[in-house]
C-alpha cells in the first residue's frame, strides 16, 4: 500500500491481472492509495508482515505467477535515527520471502521481482553506473537493500531460484509519503510554509516518474531474464535547488502561492550522497523498455494529483509530515 507498490498494482489491475496486495499496514502503507481498486473482482488485500511464516500458506493457496517484493523500510533519515527496522524489513524479512519462495518455486512456476534502488551503487561522483558497477552503499537504509540484493541474487546462483533484481533512481507521482523530498515540498506549499532543502540544495538524484517505474517492472516480469540485474531510470539529472525551483514554477500556474512559500538551507543530513546516476542502457537494448514521461510532464501530473487529493495528507499523521529527522 505504500508509493510505487498502489501504482504498481493500479497498473497490474488495468492491464487484467488479478493481484494480491500484502502488506503490514505501517506509518508509509495507505489505503487511500488502494481505495481506487480495493473492491475490484481483481484485488485482494491480505495483512501481513513478509517476515511471517504464513507467506508460505498464501503461496500454496492462491499460486502466483509473479510476485513484486516492494516490501522495505526507504527512508535515509529514518535509517539514520533507528536503523534496526530496515535490518529487520529489507534483510530478514527477504531471507523469509526467499526461503518460502524456494519450496514453492520447485513446484510452481512463479518469477520472483525484486524491486531495489540506485543508492546501493553510493556516490556516482562522475559518468552513471551500469549493473555491473561495485556496490558502496552510505546509509544503513542503502546497506540494508544492498544485503537483500546479495541475499536474492545468491538464492538464483544456489538454489536455481528463478529472480530477478532491479535498481530504480528515485520515482516520484502521486501517492507518496510527504517524507520523501517533492510531497513535502507540496505540503509545504499548499499549507504556506517555507520549502526545506538540505545543505546547499546541489545534491543531484536521477528523477523518473512512478508510472514509467512500474511498467518497466512489468516488461521485467514478463520478458527479464531470470537472475539478471537490471537497471531502471530517466536518464534525467536534476539536483535538489532544480526540483524545488521547478516546482514552484509550476504551482504559481495553478494556485496562488502563500508569502512563506519560499526556499529554505537546512543542515544537511550525515552522509548525504552528492549524486546518484544509472546507466539504464541494458533494459532499453534487451527488454525495449523506454520511459515515457519527462521530468516537466510528470511534475505536472503529480501537483495535479495532489491538489485534487488534499485529503491524502489527512489520512497521515502530521508529525510523519512535519517532524525533521536524521539529524545526528
Amino acid at each position: 500500500m505504500g508509493f510505487i507498490g498502489s501504482n504498481l498494482i493500479d497498473l497490474l489491475i488495468k492491464k487484467n491481472f488479478f493481484v494480491i496486495n500484502i502488506d503490514k499496514a505501517t506509518y508509509s502503507s495507505n489505503f487511500y492509495n488502494v481505495k481506487d481498486f480495493k473492491n475490484s473482482k481483481r484485488y485482494k488485500f491480505i495483512k501481513l508482515d513478509i517476515n511471517n511464516k504464513k507467506i508460505k500458506n498464501i503461496l500454496s493457496k492462491y499460486k502466483p505467477s509473479g510476485i513484486f517484493n516492494l516490501a522495505a523500510e526507504t527512508h535515509v533519515d529514518r535509517s539514520i535515527d533507528n536503523p534496526g527496522s530496515f535490518i529487520q524489513s529489507n534483510i530478514v524479512a527477504v531471507y523469509n520471502l526467499l526461503e518460502n519462495f524456494k519450496n514453492f518455486s520447485k513446484k510452481n512456476k512463479c518469477k520472483l521481482i525484486h524491486i531495489s534502488t540506485d543508492e546501493v551503487y553510493g556516490d556516482i561522483l562522475t559518468g552513471r553506473s551500469h549493473e555491473k558497477y561495485p556496490y558502496q552503499p552510505s546509509s544503513p537504509y542503502a546497506a540494508s537493500k544492498a544485503a537483500s540484493d546479495h541475499l536474492v541474487s545468491s538464492y538464483v546462483r544456489t538454489y536455481n531460484l528463478p529472480a530477478i533484481v532491479t535498481n530504480c533512481s528515485n520515482n516520484f507521482g502521486p501517492k507518496q509519503h510527504p517524507e520523501k523530498l517533492i510531497p513535502k515540498l507540496i505540503y509545504n506549499i499548499l499549507n504556506n510554509k517555507p520549502l526545506p532543502i538540505y545543505g546547499k540544495g546541489t545534491n543531484s538524484r536521477e528523477w523518473i516518474y512512478v508510472k514509467d517505474h512500474c511498467e518497466a517492472l512489468i516488461e521485467v516480469f514478463l520478458k527479464g531474464k531470470i537472475g539478471e540485474f537490471y537497471n531502471i531510470g530517466s536518464n534525467k539529472n536534476l539536483n535538489n535547488l532544480e526540483v524545488t525551483k521547478k516546482l514552484l514554477k509550476t504551482s504559481k500556474k495553478l494556485i496562488n502561492l502563500g508569502n512563506k512559500v519560499k526556499i529554505k538551507f537546512i543542515k544537511d543530513r550525515p552522509g548525504h550522497d552528492i549524486r546518484y546516476a544509472l546507466n539504464s542502457n541494458k533494459i532499453k537494448k534487451e527488454l525495449g523498455w523506454y520511459p515515457k514521461t519527462n521530468f516537466s510532464k510528470g511534475i505536472k501530473l503529480t501537483l495535479d494529483w495532489y491538489f485534487e487529493n488534499k485529503s491524502y495528507y489527512k489520512s497521515l499523521s502530521k508529525k510523519d509530515i512535519l517532524n525533521r529527522l536524521g539529524k545526528r
